[in-house]
């Protein structure tokens, strides 16, 4: 009867059936068989995504210079100005993954020289960063492949000595924005700072690079956790509290008695305003990062993928019927034990997703294929 109705709801399927016969608990009969039928599973089953897990190591690196860890990601095109001509020019967006810091940067095109020639910009001014966390873009890509060659170019000695100066590369699956779901979301501040900035118009370059500026800093002078209404509360901190030692750019300096030599005190001066930074970060901020109130219920109990699943990929870019349904070759556990990426292998070629993009269907007991 299923097959005859197309596979529609049960409600359907239970009317048709009750004109011949009265089955009891018939609904509840009809959705278990639903469940497992692989058609019905294939037009109605939705991606089943594992519960959050811990902050991960790179959202933890306590008592760290900032940009330490740090993720990378491009956004635009911006339209600039130059002589009489418009050209397109993107933005680049590192973030401090454990303070929150931003730094802009603006790039001529999306290749392997402009992102390298950016990150030694950003290297000279905040320091080299342990480790980068982005996508599988073709420049990112391409920087680490140069960055690796020239470092297997060096003598054993060399490299021996510069071990640990080597920066490594984290890349999010493919079809995974929400990896890097931290940038993302400060892409959008950026593009609303620049919406209320520049509005519709196109300036030249200098200018641009000076709106970068100020948004910057606008950013670094966000308040990190909740802001409290009392006013005996103190000042929430802000990432420039780490990079300036005060809350905001427009603030400022800080005035000493003349009996103190500000070249002699000026050390600790800084490393108080650290450690302030460290202390109210581990007191106030760092508690609420781990609420996880979207975790209603508990999904202890949910069954990862494992290898010889049967699934289909989802490709928000077509229509359900056409998309590809292969079988699960290789899983990629995280740190905590939950699987979140997989390999699956449909036909002759291997397409990473991570577990959100993928349907598990039940698997047929005659299946070979």
């Amino acid at each position: 009867m299923v097959n005859v109705l197309k596979h529609y709801r049960p409600e359907w399927v239970l009317a048709e059936m009750r004109r011949t016969f009265w089955i009891i608990h018939g609904r509840e009969a009809i959705r278990k068989y639903q469940r497992k039928c692989t058609t019905c599973r294939k037009w109605r089953a939705k991606p089943e995504a594992p519960k959050m897990a811990d902050l991960p190591s790179a959202r933890l690196r306590l008592f760290k210079p900032a940009f330490y860890s740090t993720g990378i990601d491009c956004f635009g095109p911006l339209i600039v100005k130059v002589a009489r001509r418009l050209e397109k020019r993107l933005g680049i967006l590192y973030k401090c993954l454990t303070t929150r810091a931003v730094y802009l940067d603006i790039v001529e095109k999306m290749d392997t020289d402009s992102f390298l020639m950016s990150l030694r910009r950003i290297i000279s001014r905040h320091g080299k960063p342990y480790e980068l966390l982005c996508d599988g873009g073709t420049n990112f890509r391409g920087g680490q492949r140069e960055l690796e060659e020239a470092w297997f170019a060096m003598t054993p000695s060399l490299i021996q000595q510069l071990a640990k100066q080597k920066i490594c590369f984290r890349f999010n699956p493919p079809s995974a924005p929400h990896f890097g779901g931290a940038l993302e979301r400060e892409i959008k501040c950026i593009k609303d700072g620049l919406k209320v900035t520049l509005g519709d118009q196109s300036v030249t370059e200098p200018v641009l690079q000076t709106v970068f500026a100020e948004v910057e800093g606008i950013l670094n002078s966000k308040p990190l956790g909740y802001v409290s209404s009392d006013v005996r509360d103190i000042d929430p901190i802000t990432p420039n509290v780490l990079l300036m030692g005060r809350l905001d750019q427009s603030l400022p300096q800080g005035v000493y008695p003349a009996s103190e030599i500000i070249g002699r005190r000026r050390w600790r001066h800084r490393q108080i305003l650290s450690d302030h930074f460290w202390k109210r970060y581990l007191r106030r901020y760092l508690p609420e990062m781990q609420s996880g109130s979207k975790w209603v219920t508990d999904k202890k109990d949910q069954k990862d993928i494992d290898c010889n699943d049967v699934v289909m990929i989802v490709d928000q870019q077509s229509v359900g019927a056409t998309w590809l349904v292969g079988r699960v070759s290789k899983i990629h556990p995280s740190c905590h034990g939950r699987v979140r990426v997989a390999t699956v292998t449909v036909g002759d070629r291997d397409i990473t997703r991570p577990v959100t993009r993928l349907i598990r269907l039940p698997r047929c007991p005659d299946d070979d294929d």
